[in-house]
């Protein structure tokens, strides 16, 4: 599996969670759509068969990503 980005799974994030959050607001066949789209990127991303498997994938991606970063960061302060 391809890892994505960083920022493009925090922007899918943020796009189920609007969606998730609007259609339990108010549904309608347009929130449900748009939920349905979010999910299935999200899946997709992810390489998840269900939200659930997704949403837990996504956490652990964005902890390898902090951990990296925190890496780095350090590796970085030691060059200084």
């Amino acid at each position: 599996m391809i890892l994505p980005a960083e920022k493009d799974l925090r922007a899918v994030l943020a796009r189920f969670a609007q969606a998730r959050i609007e259609h339990d607001v108010r549904p309608t066949g347009f929130t449900s759509r748009a939920l349905e789209d979010a999910t299935y990127t999200l899946c997709v991303m992810t390489g998840a068969r269900t939200v659930k498997e997704a949403l837990l994938a996504a956490d652990a991606l964005l902890d390898r990503c902090t951990a990296a970063r925190r890496v780095s960061q350090g590796d970085a302060a030691l060059a200084a």
